[in-house]
């Protein structure tokens, strides 16, 4: 099946990004969200990214106002019902994305393909929320979605090969590298990340060294573009510690506990760039 509609559901900043290089590879886009507010917040953002575009001659004037164009707004998750492909793009948490994936397995017609951009959770878990598993798949793509190539591309244990065929040819018209993965708690990326991350936060945490030093070290010795510190704010400390509590969850290891400082940041509402203050201030 030729993909040719996309829906998004949510609209923050990884949905928004979506959408975008949804709309800028051509394809026509939905962008829903319950928040209308944060449907204006995410179009406001999409604005601003393709007008940075247009100043670095990536994109031209035109192509930007065509692509802004092609992406409809909604707060209705029904308005989703005629899309080809459904990428889910809504907090962290498995109750709530296994509601939604039920909600859109009866709103959407029987040849849409489901995707979720979770960065941890089971794609088997969500896909059996569903009547149609071998149409689930995960399309995990990175922040900030519009400038970065990946997308880790999670079957499940039913997702079909058409399925893998078809989100792949997308992902390759959005101008992306599709990397494939089998599903496990936290796939490749979160796996390997997030426990990097939760290590630095404990060496923080037991005085070891500075933020800035720690995100220095891993900068100028590793040649890291960014700091596991900064990076964590620009992921959200709250999505850091969802990711920390499915791998400890899933793959029953204390190796994988989250760092306490972590979660009395969590708790305290200091959750990175968003909150306006986390390792850093913004």
């Amino acid at each position: 099946m030729a993909v040719t509609s996309v829906g998004v559901l949510g609209a923050g900043q990884m949905g928004a990004g979506i959408a975008q290089v949804s709309a800028c590879a051509g394809y026509s886009v939905t962008l829903v969200d319950i928040d209308i507010g944060v449907v204006e917040s995410g179009m406001g953002s999409i604005r601003s990214s393709l007008d940075k575009m247009v100043s670095k001659g990536r994109v031209t004037d035109a192509e930007s106002k065509e692509a802004f164009q092609r992406i409809e707004t909604s707060v209705r998750i029904q308005d989703l019902s005629s899309c080809d492909l459904v990428v889910e793009a809504i907090p962290e948490v498995m109750e709530l994305k296994v509601s939604v994936f039920s909600e859109l397995d009866d709103i959407c017609k029987p040849t849409a393909i489901l995707a979720s951009n979770t960065s941890s959770i089971s794609i088997d878990a969500i896909a059996g929320s569903t009547t149609r598993p071998d149409r689930v798949i995960g399309m995990h793509f990175m922040n900030p979605v519009p400038i970065m190539r990946l997308v880790e591309v999670i079957n499940g244990t039913n997702t079909s090969d058409t399925v893998t065929s078809d989100v792949i040819d997308v992902i390759n018209a959005m101008g992306k590298t599709p990397l494939q993965c089998n599903d496990s708690p936290g796939f490749v990326s979160n796996r390997i990340l997030c426990p990097m991350i939760n290590e630095a936060i404990i060496t923080l945490g037991e005085g070891v060294a500075e933020a800035e030093a720690i995100d220095g070290i891993m900068k100028l010795g590793m040649n890291h573009p960014i700091g596991p510190l900064a990076l964590a704010d620009l992921i959200g400390l709250d999505t850091v510690l969802n990711i920390m509590h499915v791998l400890h969850q899933g793959l029953d290891d204390d190796k994988y506990l989250p760092a306490p400082l972590l979660v009395s940041m969590v708790n305290e509402g200091k959750l990175g760039r968003k909150s306006g203050k986390g390792f850093y201030v913004y």
